[in-house]
């Protein structure tokens, strides 16, 4: 499955919710069947600091244009209760964001994470993310804007409205899910691993809404029979129609009996309400910049 990185993991925030008996817990599901990504230059590995420049946690995003990188709502956000925004950020593209990092000593990466390098950024928004304790209206998507531009060759792209409907659910309905989040070892899912490498997987969906609302798409998370998933540190990360760069939803949260390993519900980019809103807090260069692609 591929890796999933989410605030409440590497935050003091030990976030646990009851769900219908089940744990829900932000960014769940990377476990099985994942390689490294080197296909998707455009998922990065983001810091997000506090007005101090302390560390507050880490997510994935996917860059959309030179300047706005999309991920998810509560990883712009650094104290649900308030709303606080983060103060600022640093975003690593290298498939292997952490070689030689040591936490202990925190000494930075060859990259330079998770103090020095990177691209920096100090403008976030949240689409009215109010927390993921309130799942019916925990609008999971963010965004984050680029000091300077950053130039690739290839961007994400954002799904038109509706394209789920479209596209369909079961096994034929296959997406690909990309991070740096956490991941078991050996496929124990007592004993998990934080590599900060850009992994992927594929599985496939089984609705297009779920526990929160009709903006989070289901997707199945089943190592077993083939599929891959979530887990802490993939939060944002971009759920792609597979074999594309068009982004659905993003990497929100999972619910399981046991940490990454169950359902995921993602949130949808792939509607009206959330494109909308894009284009209210973006400028009209910035959402021109950005791919909206229809099937």
């Amino acid at each position: 499955m591929l890796p999933a990185i989410a605030r409440w993991f590497v935050a003091p925030i030990a976030l646990a919710l009851t769900m219908i008996g089940l744990a829900a817990t932000p960014t769940t599901a990377i476990t099985g069947n994942f390689v490294p990504d080197f296909e998707h230059d455009y998922v990065g590995l983001i810091v997000f600091y506090d007005e101090d420049g302390e560390f507050a946690h880490r997510c994935t995003g996917s860059l959309i244009s030179p300047t706005v990188f999309l991920t998810a709502g509560h990883c712009v956000t650094i104290d649900d209760a308030t709303g606080e925004l983060a103060a600022s950020a640093r975003i690593y593209f290298e498939q292997d964001a952490g070689a030689n990092y040591d936490p202990e000593t925190d000494t930075p990466a060859t990259s330079g994470y998770p103090y020095t390098g990177g691209v920096t950024a100090s403008t976030f928004y949240a689409f009215d993310y109010q927390g993921i304790t309130v799942p019916a209206t925990n609008n999971d998507v963010g965004l984050v804007i680029l000091d300077e531009p950053y130039e690739l060759d290839t961007y994400g792209s954002i799904a038109a409205p509706g394209t789920l409907e479209e596209y369909g659910t079961g096994p034929d309905a296959r997406v690909t899910v990309s991070g740096y989040g956490v991941t078991y070892v050996n496929g124990n899912p007592a004993a998990t691993q934080s590599y900060r490498s850009r992994l992927m997987a594929h599985t496939w969906i089984i609705g297009t809404n779920g526990a929160a609302n009709d903006l989070n798409v289901q997707l199945s998370s089943a190592p077993g029979r083939g599929g891959g998933g979530t887990c802490f540190g993939d939060s944002g990360g971009p759920t792609l129609l597979y074999g594309t760069d068009t982004i659905v939803a993003v990497t929100s949260f999972g619910m399981s009996r046991n940490v990454c390993g169950g359902t995921e519900f993602n949130f949808r980019v792939d509607t009206v309400a959330v494109q909308e809103w894009m284009q209210s807090v973006l400028t009209e260069e910035q959402w021109e910049e950005i791919d909206v692609v229809t099937l």
